[in-house]
């Protein structure tokens, strides 16, 4: 059965909170997502959609369509005014939107192979910058994200717009502290794992160029204001800094993380063929 939604009703309200409130998204369990891009990675990796909000007034493409008919999840018929909101884009714009389930945030998602190339993001403030960490991640072969602290949300809709889908193809979790992280590196180590801890701060220690990062490696990239925690910077195994020239003091959190995880990639490349 379809339910339809024309007016601004309890039940948009509710989906609205999921767009607007990051208490009442993490209570719900649930997160919107826009764009056939991230909607199809969702479904293509699994991930659990509870509900289609599609166009009630316009011909949906084959995509669409598509998901309605294989999809197992509510369909919700809405007006285009009302879609448009929930997507913040013009109306006619958004022909479709998928509520889906957050995962459990379990470091045991993340897996730690022989190869392993992980980033901590601590206590990041800007989901944009969250986001854009994530699809670097992806990008460069990383096997999962870390956000640790009072951090900005990965599933609020600004850092899910910013990783272009690979929020579902790269597990992404959430620890309160240093603590739970350290626990479960140790745990790897004792499994014959011999993870490296590497920090990225401007006045580290080395060049990242020159720290090597083809073994087991866990980044760790701090805040976009203050770096990182005194505690994650004791526990770091090295410290490194990116060279800059120019009259720029240091580069964001996005950026810095990037070329972190691009060096990384750069260095196991010619490990291999070498």
């Amino acid at each position: 059965m379809t339910q339809r939604i024309s007016t601004r009703n309890a039940r948009f309200q509710l989906l609205e909170t999921l767009l607007t409130n990051r208490t009442k998204r993490g209570r719900a369990g649930q997160f919107l997502v826009q764009g056939v891009r991230p909607i199809s990675m969702a479904v293509e990796h699994g991930w659990q959609v509870d509900t289609l909000l599609y166009d009630v007034e316009h011909r949906l493409s084959d995509w669409a369509r598509g998901l309605l008919h294989d999809v197992d999840a509510e369909h919700v018929a809405m007006s285009p005014e009302l879609l448009a909101e929930l997507a913040e884009k013009p109306v006619g714009e958004t022909e479709l939107l998928a509520v889906v389930r957050m995962p459990a945030d379990d470091l045991n998602r993340v897996p730690v192979p022989a190869d392993f190339l992980g980033v901590v993001l601590d206590r990041p403030g800007q989901p944009g910058n969250v986001g854009s960490i994530v699809r670097s991640a992806d990008a460069f072969g990383a096997h999962g994200v870390i956000v640790t602290g009072h951090a900005a949300d990965p599933y609020d809709p600004r850092a899910v717009r910013a990783t272009t889908g690979s929020l579902f193809a790269v597990p992404v979790v959430r620890a309160p502290s240093h603590r739970e992280v350290l626990e479960w590196v140790d745990e790897r180590r004792a499994a014959g794992v011999p993870v490296t801890v590497v920090a990225t701060d401007e006045d580290g220690d080395a060049d990242v160029a020159h720290t090597d990062l083809t073994g087991p490696v866990l980044l760790l990239v701090g805040n976009e204001t203050v770096g990182l925690t005194r505690a994650w910077r004791e526990a770091a195994d090295v410290v490194a800094s990116i060279p800059m020239g120019g009259s720029a003091s240091s580069l964001n959190a996005a950026n810095a993380a990037s070329v972190v995880l691009y060096e990384a990639r750069r260095q196991r490349g010619a490990a291999s063929a070498g």
